[in-house]
């Protein structure tokens, strides 16, 4: 229960419509409306200035893998504040920046053993693209400085990492972006060119898209392809088999850096540290944020090998590049007791353990006509909504609205559960609870979205 007033719940409210610039929010949706706020977490839940308890079936943004309310993680926090609560990395140290970057190091695979440090997903990503340039620029290969993204993913909002983005609608309001960003098909099996396509031919039909692409575009310009382990947007699309292993071929013969954007998916998401290792593949640079504290304090990095360092080591050479709170000595000290968390508590076997009882249950919601496809892995799955299950016909925009925004969005609120309906692709609700979730979180979630999915599927 709360313990503030009507009056209380109304005035923070107020406050947060007039001066509160909520983040890729309509707020007009919030002109004589009140806005949610959120006060207090503790495990999968999280409690409403009403008192009102909520299933937190998206770890807050993806973020919160060891759940709310970790005492040990604010401990962390003030602690570290009361010895060296901040000092910059720029041509100095401190020891937490200095303990993590080595730990992230031990835990990357392959050669992966440089770490710049960012305060988000946002800023690894763009620095992974400042990288790529310098490094080209440094080896002879000056003309090298296009990307290549996949249709409909997200990978940041800055200029840079938004250029990178492959989702038009979020995109026009700021262009002209940065040049030299191009997209090739994503991995949604579900929607695949063919459907006599088995999965392991779709993989190396998405992955020859990337090879074609660079070959349009010339491979003596294009210097990295970013592409997320199971990419987000759209609905959680895993991988077909081969698709990674083919993709590093193809980097490896056009001399092109394979970024690995894990801002999502590291850090037990899949259940392993990184997506590269639940995959099997090589990449050269992997970015991460969100779970790396578990989103307790701003941090995220971006881990390179040591090829790409090398230019670097010697004479004058400096990658110009920085960021003021990046290595951040709070962040670096929740970032090292997160990590302390997850493996004493297991965490990564845990989601491997019950991903696949996860699953079973939102496959249960197939008996539903408006649910097309259940995707994803680990603790990240999408649930695709369709207008015809037989032809896979998907909603117009105007249904799109009327379904996510108009409807689902707050039925699944007021029913108790906070997740995202999404329309960047296809409509689809996407589900990734705190990593510590069991049975009967996921019992929970299937119920909740039974009984607001059957009242969609009654209203159109």
């Amino acid at each position: 229960m709360s313990d503030r007033t009507p009056a209380d719940v109304e005035e923070l409210s107020a406050t947060a419509r007039d001066h509160l610039w909520m983040h890729f929010t309509r707020l007009s949706a919030y002109q004589g409306a009140p806005v949610p706020v959120i006060t207090r977490g503790d495990g999968c839940y999280v409690w409403d200035s009403t008192g009102r308890r909520y299933l937190d079936g998206l770890s807050a943004l993806f973020v919160v893998q060891t759940g709310h309310g970790r005492q040990e993680l604010a401990e962390a926090a003030a602690k570290q504040a009361g010895e060296l609560a901040y000092f910059p990395i720029w041509s100095y140290a401190h020891p937490k920046a200095i303990e993590l970057a080595g730990r992230l190091a031990s835990m990357a695979p392959g050669d992966l053993n440089r770490v710049f440090f960012t305060t988000g997903g946002s800023e690894a990503v763009e620095s992974a693209w400042k990288l790529a340039r310098s490094y080209f620029k440094r080896t002879g290969k000056p003309l090298k400085t296009k990307v290549v993204s996949r249709a409909v993913a997200y990978h940041g909002s800055s200029m840079g990492a938004l250029s990178i983005t492959g989702i038009p609608p979020f995109k026009q309001d700021f262009e002209p972006l940065v040049p030299s960003a191009m997209r090739v098909p994503n991995t949604n099996y579900y929607r695949r060119p063919d459907e006599s396509m088995t999965p392991e031919r779709f993989g190396i039909w998405a992955a020859d898209r990337i090879a074609e692409m660079i070959e349009f575009e010339g491979p003596d310009t294009v210097a990295a392809v970013y592409l997320e382990p199971v990419q987000n947007a759209g609905g959680c699309f895993p991988p077909p088999p081969g698709y990674f292993q083919r993709v590093r071929e193809i980097c490896d013969r056009y001399d092109v850096l394979l970024v690995s954007d894990e801002v999502i998916c590291a850090f037990g998401r899949l259940g392993e540290w990184f997506g590269a290792d639940r995959y099997g593949y090589q990449p050269d640079i992997i970015t991460v944020a969100k779970g790396l504290t578990s989103g307790y304090v701003p941090l995220g990095a971006m881990i390179a090998s040591d090829r790409l360092a090398e230019p670097f080591l010697t004479g004058a050479n400096w990658f110009a590049h920085g960021i003021t709170y990046g290595g951040h000595p709070v962040g670096s000290a929740v970032a090292l007791a997160n990590l302390d968390i997850m493996e004493r508590e297991g965490l990564n076997q845990h989601v491997r353990d019950n991903s696949p009882l996860f699953r079973s249950y939102l496959e249960k919601l197939l008996d539903l006509p408006i649910v097309g496809d259940v995707r994803g892995d680990g603790y990240f799955f999408g649930i695709e909504m369709v207008k015809d299950k037989a032809t896979k016909a998907t909603f117009d925009a105007d249904e799109s609205e009327r379904l996510l925004r108009g409807f689902l969005s707050n039925a699944l609120f007021d029913a108790g559960l906070y997740c995202r309906a999404d329309d960047r692709g296809d409509p689809v609700i996407q589900l990734a609870p705190p990593l510590t979730a069991t049975e009967a979180q996921f019992a929970e979630i299937e119920q909740i979205l039974r009984s607001v999915l059957t009242e969609a599927q009654n209203r159109l």
